[in-house]
């Protein structure tokens, strides 16, 4: 008889850490190749500019209005979209990036990170396009190792 490690979960009232870019994440979901967190970030806060080493992520907004700004690893071209719910992003692998929430309530989307979260080290501070004032700079111990993996 084969076992199945079904998970189902659902975003807490609560964060349970502040990512290296200083939104608030709530975890939900890991499996063996891929990590699925509930990120927010307050209204008028400017995330603190990164990149990730080893993954890349999905985000799907589902509430709130932010801007996010992009720039490629290689060529660096740069680009800014708007976050609305509805609206699905890739931040592929070395891709710099930055969000701020611009709407009169909270950003709020749900990310997935493949592979899943391997921890803080992950993210590295950059330049960015805004001034920051969301959270701790990343590389601070603002995200401690939690469950599942280590959040993004």
């Amino acid at each position: 008889m084969r076992s199945v490690a079904w998970q189902t979960a659902r975003p807490q009232r609560d964060y349970d850490v502040l990512a290296p870019d200083g939104s608030e994440i709530r975890l939900l979901l890991e499996v063996g190749r891929a990590s699925m967190v509930h990120c927010a970030l307050p209204p008028g806060e400017v995330s603190q500019p990164v990149r990730h080493r080893t993954v890349d992520e999905v985000w799907y907004c589902i509430a709130g209005a932010a801007q996010l700004w992009r720039q490629g690893s290689v060529t660096h071209d740069e680009e800014i979209v708007d976050l609305v719910p509805g609206v699905a992003v890739s931040i592929p692998l070395g891709t710099a990036f930055q969000f701020r929430a611009t709407g009169d309530t909270a950003l709020e989307v749900v990310i997935t990170t493949i592979p899943a979260w391997p921890g803080a080290d992950e993210a590295v501070s950059v330049s960015g396009h805004w001034p920051a004032t969301a959270g701790q700079p990343s590389g601070t111990s603002a995200v401690q190792n939690a469950s599942p993996s280590s959040t993004p």
